[in-house]
């Protein structure tokens, strides 16, 4: 139990260096300005341009590292400083979200499936830590009840929510391959900056190469709790 928490200890020490990390990475190319001058809004344009979508929307959104793509209304999300800035940093983010647009487009697998366990995370990602706690404690001093597959049922929603942590690896690491592979093909960056917009996805995807891993540390935990006292 004791090494669990010091693993625990350890990934969350990670996800903090790893996320650190990338917002110093992003504040260094956000300072590499772009000798194309072209802003992320368009970039991202350009991009899906040159991949025949002209259905999908390139859109301004509040915050700070909110960029999205929603393939429910077909938008590029890309946050404030992105959209309108030119530099290394904001080309690499906005070549990235449309690499999701390019996904939705081609109908890429690992993405399709993602987006099909998107609402049952939903579900999961707010009942599966209560409907653990509970089941444990209506289970306590029981050997088999009622409290116990509350318990189970809580792991199954915890394990979804699991394993759309690392059905996101893929998706991500290919937005950005696809990302990379348009500035470079269609060389819209000089060597520096490319080098810039590379490192920064490379540390943007490593977030989620931490998250995955913290995700899954959690769900071997739980299963102890349920069933390593279990017969």
């Amino acid at each position: 139990m004791i090494g669990y928490y010091i693993i625990l200890g350890l990934i969350a020490l990670v996800s903090y260096l790893v996320s650190s990390k990338l917002k110093s990475k992003f504040k260094h190319y956000s300072k590499v300005h772009l000798s194309n001058n072209m802003s992320g809004a368009e970039i991202a344009q350009r991009m899906l341009n040159d991949n025949g979508i002209y259905d999908v929307k390139v859109i301004s959104t509040a915050g700070s590292l909110t960029d999205h793509y929603n393939p429910t209304n077909k938008t590029v999300n890309l946050s404030e400083a992105v959209y309108n800035q030119r530099n290394a940093a904001a080309a690499a983010v906005a070549a990235h979200e449309v690499g999701h647009a390019v996904q939705h487009a081609t109908a890429y697998g690992m993405l399709q499936f993602r987006s099909n366990l998107v609402p049952m995370v939903n579900i999961s990602s707010r009942l599966s830590t209560p409907l653990i706690f509970i089941g444990l404690l209506l289970g306590i001093g029981s050997q088999l009840g009622f409290g116990y597959y509350i318990a189970i049922a809580g792991f199954i929603l915890m394990a979804i929510a699991t394993l759309f942590s690392f059905i996101t690896l893929p998706v991500e690491y290919d937005a950005s391959n696809r990302a990379l592979s348009w500035l470079k093909t269609e060389n819209m960056l000089t060597q520096q900056e490319f080098a810039g917009a590379e490192d920064s996805l490379k540390w943007a995807a490593r977030t989620y190469v931490v998250a995955a891993i913290g995700a899954l540390a959690s769900l071997l935990y739980w299963a102890f709790m349920i069933f390593g006292g279990r017969d």
